[in-house]
């Protein structure tokens, strides 16, 4: 993995943002939002719950879209020159800050209900390390869909290390990740039966080396889509391909197999709206609402499951939920009142201890080399006429990217 033969030399260029992807967040959020709804059984009436779960029965899937993308995007705009400790700071700062009025935000919540909490427990998941302990009560703990956030610690811990070796590695090896990591993920299921029945669920869908390799399927793609050798389909083709794989996956296929499935539907789908927004091409996910949608999306998921709840438990409705139309209107409540956190949350915490706790951008370093066209090997546009032109940061500015949170 070390041989440089046949890596084209890409050329910096100016940062292009990737505001398809950032839209495309709030898609993922509003994926797990749903889910999370129906097995919460807020809504009482079972037609009226029927369309939910038929809509949102894949939503957790949506934390597998966060992953590869997460793996593209960091892959995609590292910034030559910055060292491992630039990265990881820049990583703490992103995700912690949230993190922390959330882990005390459930703290409080615990106490108002009287809720025993192992003081271990909580130091897990203060410090992000759940995600390696198989017991229920421990990974799903306090803010419990902070266990996704202890995966991602874990993606970010590694990338600094192996990012050398993507930049080095031929071509047909990339291709030959593309394929494999998918065939692993499928592998995951019949590898369970070498864990205890009891830890099984863990080692699928919490163990942070298992989930690294959605990860790593993004981190792949973006190194080849880099170097412009990234062979997929375009924007409506590749949404037409994930909307198929949806509906196929909730009717008829196995858990085992829709994983896997959707793994590849979504880096489809991701790669494609990278594609076009580098290109300049037209893209119905950059819109502003969405990207606004897409920006609040990291604080929207923290903030969810612990605000659906805590309501829920403090009216009485926990486990009955809300019978005729008063479901429905829970829920888009719900909704609405989640958006507004998320909202407080990224503007007066997200964003400002990102400015204070992240490291200064450099005036004039390059982050993303341009990707070079398949057909003539040079450089290809950064904008198309009537398309904007590919935005070039400002000194300090940190919002160029479509974040993978």
């Amino acid at each position: 993995m070390t041989s440089t033969t046949d890596v084209p030399a890409a050329r910096p260029a100016p940062v292009t943002r990737l505001p398809s992807l950032t839209g495309l967040r709030w898609i993922a959020a509003l994926l797990v939002f749903g889910f999370h709804a129906g097995t919460m059984r807020i809504i009482a009436e079972p037609d009226y719950k029927a369309v939910v779960d038929a809509l949102f029965t894949l939503g957790l899937s949506g934390v597998q879209f966060f992953f590869v993308l997460s793996g593209f995007v960091l892959v995609w705009s590292a910034r030559p020159g910055d060292s491992r400790r630039t990265f990881w700071r820049r990583r703490v700062a992103k995700i912690y800050p949230n993190h922390l009025v959330l882990w005390a935000a459930a703290l409080l919540v615990a106490w108002w209900f009287a809720d025993p909490v192992l003081p271990a427990v909580a130091l897990e998941n203060l410090l992000l390390v759940q995600a390696w302990d198989p017991r229920p009560g421990w990974f799903y703990s306090i803010n419990t869909v902070s266990w996704s956030l202890s995966c991602e610690f874990f993606f970010y811990l590694c990338l600094p290390l192996v990012l050398p070796l993507l930049r080095r590695a031929r071509p047909a090896l990339l291709w030959t990740l593309v394929v494999a990591l998918p065939l692993l993920i499928l592998a995951l299921w019949p590898a369970q039966q070498l864990v205890p029945e009891d830890s099984r669920w863990w080692f699928t869908q919490i163990f942070p080396p298992a989930r690294s390799l959605e990860f790593w399927l993004g981190a792949v793609a973006a190194e080849l889509m880099r170097r412009g050798l990234w062979r997929g389909p375009g924007l409506t083709v590749a949404s037409a391909i994930f909307v198929a794989t949806w509906v196929a996956a909730a009717q008829w296929i196995r858990a085992e197999l829709w994983t896997t499935l959707l793994a590849v539907a979504y880096l489809l789908v991701i790669t494609a709206a990278a594609d076009a927004d580098v290109r300049g091409r037209r893209s119905p996910w950059r819109s502003r609402p969405l990207v606004w949608l897409g920006e609040v999306s990291f604080a929207f998921y923290l903030v969810h499951v612990l605000v659906m709840t805590s309501v829920l438990r403090w009216t009485g409705d926990w486990g009955t939920g809300f019978g005729g139309w008063r479901g429905p209107a829970a829920v888009l409540g719900f909704l609405l009142a989640n958006l507004v956190l998320a909202g407080l949350l990224h503007r007066f915490v997200e964003t400002p201890m990102m400015r204070r706790l992240a490291p200064t951008r450099r005036a004039g370093q390059s982050a993303v080399p341009r990707p070079r066209t398949p057909a003539t090997g040079v450089d290809g546009p950064t904008h198309q006429a009537g398309s904007a032109p590919a935005a070039v940061p400002r000194p300090g500015d940190r919002s160029t990217y479509a974040d993978s949170r």
